[in-house]
């Protein structure tokens, strides 16, 4: 969450600007830190964004370390270093409380910035989150092909636009138990919808492990299986936790976890709903506003 590769001032005065490819902002309104998973980076952020609209929401959007040219500096890439980095960000922007969007494996960096600095976090929303230690499933050669190869990653971004309704298929089925009658009506219903489909062909393009994301993957793993405690009972802020029952990459199970510990957390179940709930649920548009509502507080 590096904001810039430069330190100090420019030779004006000024600070140096932000690195595109680490931190956008967007917007204008009620402050939002948008935490991405794992793989990802500020491009995935910027599309699990989308549904902030920047006339009510000042949007911030990062890469994680290691993701598209944020560094990973030994002895200082944990989720805890991760959680300052986002302080250190939110001081250069002037923000003195943000409400927080995290997903996935970009949960736990959320949690620990909630714990860590309770008077930033005016309000915090994790879908489908880590709460507590994962290591990464064996993929199979397919799999490991198309998610953590260059070659992998070209394919897929030539296969959302020539057969997108494929990809969408492979992608809902690899995060979810949906099957049969059940996975079909769920890829018909997102093909129908610009804004799922959409969703889901954009996420595709940028959910590889190799390349500029490839240090970002190794660091997530490494913090992500060194979990022992995220001390989810030190949240101060309010939290809504949303998470898809048919969801397998991130079993639901972390989020009920996540619900028993933070202090009066709210979880909102989603029937069917895959790892993509919040954008490609078949009421996403309803959870979307609910999301957004409890982002302005």
């Amino acid at each position: 969450m590096q904001p810039d590769t430069r330190s100090g001032p420019t030779s004006d005065g000024r600070a140096p600007a932000l690195r595109h490819d680490v931190v956008r902002v967007r917007g204008e309104g009620a402050p939002v830190l948008v935490l991405h998973g794992t793989p990802g980076g500020v491009d995935t952020a910027d599309v699990m964004a989308r549904f902030l609209p920047s006339d009510g929401f000042r949007v911030v959007t990062v890469s994680r370390p290691g993701y598209l040219g944020t560094p990973v500096r030994r002895g200082r890439s944990s989720l805890d270093d991760d959680a300052e980095r986002a302080v250190a960000l939110l001081d250069r922007l002037g923000i003195d409380r943000t409400g927080v969007l995290a997903w996935s494996g970009g949960g736990p960096s959320a949690y620990r910035l909630a714990v860590r600095h309770p008077d930033r976090v005016s309000s915090l929303v994790v879908a489908a989150g880590l709460s507590a230690r994962w290591t990464p499933p064996r993929p199979t050669p397919a799999e490991w092909l198309v998610t953590r190869t260059r070659a992998g990653a070209v394919v897929s971004a030539l296969a959302a636009r020539v057969a997108p309704g494929a990809v969408v298929r492979s992608a809902v089925a690899g995060v979810s138990s949906l099957r049969g009658a059940a996975l079909d009506a769920h890829v018909r219903d997102v093909m129908a919808d610009r804004s799922r489909r959409a969703f889901v062909l954009d996420l595709a393009a940028t959910g590889n492990s190799s390349g500029a994301h490839r240090d970002g993957w190794r660091n997530d793993v490494a913090n992500l299986g060194a979990i022992r405690s995220l001390g989810l009972g030190a949240v101060r802020a309010p939290t809504l936790l949303v998470h898809g029952d048919a969801d397998t990459d991130v079993l639901p199970e972390h989020s009920e976890r996540a619900a028993r510990e933070v202090p009066d957390a709210e979880l909102l179940r989603l029937p069917g709903g895959t790892h993509f709930a919040v954008w490609d649920h078949r009421d996403a548009a309803a959870v979307q506003e609910r999301v957004r509502n409890h982002l302005r507080r």
